[in-house]
């Protein structure tokens, strides 16, 4: 399984829209609008390169309201910390 997170930008007065319409969107695991550079913090799992491309490119991008994507590529997962 494949995962990564898309940081997005989204235009003022379009982060509860584009929220919602990301949280339907197949292969996503978590959205948070976030504080900052980036508007949206978007996390993803799929099983192919290719179905991330597809995501990215051809759904993400499309959506009215954002302005532009970074895309990170998880590489490894060390340890997940948990609360004491």
């Amino acid at each position: 399984m494949l995962t990564a997170y898309v940081l997005a930008q989204v235009d003022p007065g379009k982060d509860e829209e584009v929220l919602g319409e990301a949280k339907r969107m197949s292969g996503v695991k978590k959205v948070v609008s976030t504080y900052g550079t980036y508007d949206l913090h978007i996390e993803v799992a799929f099983d192919s390169m290719e179905q991330l491309d597809n995501f990215v490119f051809d759904e993400i991008r499309l959506l009215d309201g954002i302005k532009e994507t970074v895309t990170l590529i998880a590489s490894e997962e060390t340890h997940t910390r948990t609360k004491d």
